[in-house]
Order: structure tokens, then C-alpha cells, then sequence
């Protein structure tokens, strides 16, 4: 006699390349391909980013050539591809789009925050694909989202935004804080208060504010008095390239460039406290990481960072105030700092704190 059939899932993220949502999709895959009663079809840009035994793979390539060939791709070829399946019993998309295909139901695991960001002139300067890319995702978000069973994301006020921007309703958005491998930091003395921004040279990530406020802080308390470390080299693009220009004469300021794993945990190390003025984040990786040194945090005032640094000691600054910032700066060198505990975040339901129970929600 036959067993029960399986159930079905196909994820789809053709688009997905490197960073969180790469892990994310990794770590997708690694769960449900060690549960033996689904039968599982991944559909993405090149199998050997993510390659899982059990899972079978169908492959687009040409999907990453340009956001025309994404989209084509989601909204034309992932109908066709579907078509010449047996209906699946769950399509599950990675990145943000609902595309047009056959399932008897449909998620959408929504990463990118742009959409909710405060867009500056000069971001067309540096990088015009963010605007861009800011506006493409409100219509990527909107378009088919009825289709949905189901939207997933990392964060409470993300829930909150994304039922606003498309109108789905808020119980049936998913919380699903990712998880991490945290490892331990020994903490290490660099001689003088040390100030530490871990981040990629993207001009949403705010360098300007800190650097502005280390200028100001240098010319108020002199040289040597305190260290700004960034892992930018200044020679990575147009922003960096204009971040080196405006502020490389400051003594205070260290552009240190790339740094390996064991590097970036030494600086965790001799940090004196972790600064985070990025306009944009999913979740903010650097805030986690450096949670476990129990050191002062000093981040942007903005939604993301209150739920990350959930618990721990921080402080805020508005991410477009250099003067703020420089003041918390100044209040730690001379050991006057008032960081005060977050509040823990608390969520509503449905919430997911492991991808077996996020997937319980979703199939059930």
C-alpha cells in the first residue's frame, strides 16, 4: 500500500546572489531538505550557490542580467515553468515578488526595506539604483500580493509597514527573526576610546554622518583623544571615493578597509562602542554581532535599530544630525555616557522563531 503522498514546494529566488538573503535562502533549503516527506524544487540563478541533497534544481541564468530579465522572469517564465508541473502544494518566493504562477498557495519572503527609506539627493549622485530600486519594489510588493496566503519578514515594524504600503492584512504577515551564529569576542583595550562602523561603502549606509561628527569631535577635543574606525578603504566606488576626499585629513578617522572575520571580532574587541547610522536595514547584522561584548551602542533613531538592539544598551541619534551624534561620541570619551536599556520587543502573532515553525504556519 502506498504511504501518504508528499507534499510539494517550490522556492523560487532567481535573484538571489550573496549577503542575507543568500543565507537566507541556504539555510531555507538545508531545512526543508532534511525533511524527507516534501518534495522540494528550488528554482535559482545557479544551483551551486545552494546546493542541497534532496532538493531538485531548475536553473535560470540569464535572470540576473538586468531588474527587465527579474522581472520578465517572475512574471512570465515562472508561469510557464509552473504550468508543466503537477500543481505544487506551496509556491514560496525569496525575495520580494509574487510571481504569476500555478500553486494552491503562495508566500513571499519580503527583505528589502528601501521602500520605507528616506530617499536624499545625493543618492542619485552616488548611486541612482537605490531610488530606483526604492519605487520598483513598492510596485514589486503591491503587484500580486492578493495571491498570498502569506508575507513573511524579519521585524515587527516591518509587519506594520508592509500591511500599510500594500493593504494585506497584518495577521497574515509573518515575523521571522533570522538567526544567527554568534561567535564569542574577547574584549581587548586599543588605548583610547574607539568608536567602530562595520559596513559595505553603499551610500544608504550613512558614512557621512559619522564621519561629519568625528570632524567635529576631533576639532572640539584635539588629536589622540579618540579613534573612528570604518572598514571602508575610500577607493571602492564613487561614495567612498567622496567620503576619503571630504574627510581623509581627519586624524581621528581610520578608513581601514575590508576586513576578514577574525579582524572584524579583534575590532569588536577593542571597541569602545559599536556606532550604526544606516537609513536602511532588513535587521542590521553588525548590532547582533556586537551585542555579546555588552559594550554601548550608539545608533540611528529609526525602527530597525530598536528591534535589533532589543534589550541591550543604547543610545539614538537622528541619522541626519552629526551634531547628535558627535555629542553622544564626546559624552563616552569623557565617561559621562547615559546608555540607557531598550525596552524588549514583543510580538504579535503569527510569529516564526525556527523555519520548522515558520513553515508549520505556512502549510498548514
Amino acid at each position: 500500500m502506498d504511504g501518504p503522498a508528499r507534499k510539494s514546494i517550490v522556492v523560487s529566488a532567481v535573484n538571489i546572489r550573496k549577503g542575507g538573503t543568500l543565507t537566507v535562502l541556504r539555510e531555507c533549503l538545508a531545512f526543508l531538505s532534511s525533511q524527507k516527506d516534501l518534495k522540494v524544487t528550488a528554482i535559482v540563478h545557479n544551483a551551486d550557490l545552494c546546493r542541497f541533497e534532496g532538493i531538485e534544481y531548475i536553473e535560470i541564468p540569464w535572470s540576473i542580467r538586468s531588474w527587465g530579465h527579474r522581472l520578465w522572469c517572475e512574471y512570465i517564465t515562472l508561469g510557464r515553468i509552473s504550468q508543466k508541473m503537477e500543481e505544487p502544494d506551496l509556491w514560496l518566493s525569496l525575495h520580494d515578488t509574487t510571481p504569476n504562477v500555478h500553486a494552491r498557495r503562495q508566500a513571499v519572503y519580503c527583505h528589502t526595506s528601501f521602500p520605507f527609506m528616506k530617499v536624499k539627493a545625493q543618492d542619485l549622485r552616488f548611486d541612482p539604483k537605490i531610488p530606483l530600486f526604492a519605487k520598483l519594489t513598492k510596485y514589486a510588493y503591491r503587484k500580486n500580493v492578493r495571491r498570498n496566503s502569506f508575507l513573511i519578514v524579519q521585524q515587527e515594524w516591518f509587519r506594520k509597514g508592509l500591511s500599510a504600503l500594500t493593504g494585506f492584512p497584518n495577521d497574515k504577515i509573518i515575523v521571522a527573526p533570522p538567526a544567527f551564529d554568534i561567535q564569542p569576542i574577547g574584549n581587548s583595550s586599543s588605548g583610547i576610546p574607539t568608536f567602530f562602523y562595520p559596513s559595505t561603502p553603499d551610500c544608504h549606509k550613512n558614512f557621512e554622518t559619522l564621519c561629519e561628527a568625528t570632524a567635529l569631535l576631533e576639532k572640539k577635543l584635539g588629536q589622540g583623544v579618540f579613534r573612528t574606525v570604518l572598514t571602508i578603504s575610500g577607493e571602492e566606488n564613487r561614495y567612498s571615493k567622496w567620503l576619503k576626499s571630504s574627510w581623509g585629513s581627519i586624524k581621528s578617522l581610520e578608513f581601514k578597509g575590508f576586513l576578514t572575520k577574525d579582524e572584524l571580532l579583534r575590532l569588536y574587541g577593542e571597541a569602545s562602542a559599536l556606532v550604526f547610522p544606516s537609513r536602511s536595514e532588513t535587521w542590521g547584522l553588525p548590532i547582533s554581532e556586537f551585542l555579546p561584548t555588552g559594550k554601548p551602542l550608539i545608533l540611528a533613531d529609526l525602527p530597525y535599530a530598536h528591534e535589533t538592539a532589543s534589550g541591550a544598551a543604547a543610545t539614538f541619534f537622528s541619522p541626519d544630525n552629526a551634531q547628535e551624534l558627535a555629542d553622544h561620541m564626546e559624552e563616552l570619551v569623557n565617561g559621562n555616557a547615559a546608555f540607557a536599556p531598550i525596552p524588549v520587543a514583543t510580538h504579535n502573532e503569527p510569529y516564526a522563531d525556527c523555519w520548522d515553525s515558520l513553515f508549520k504556519i505556512i502549510l498548514a
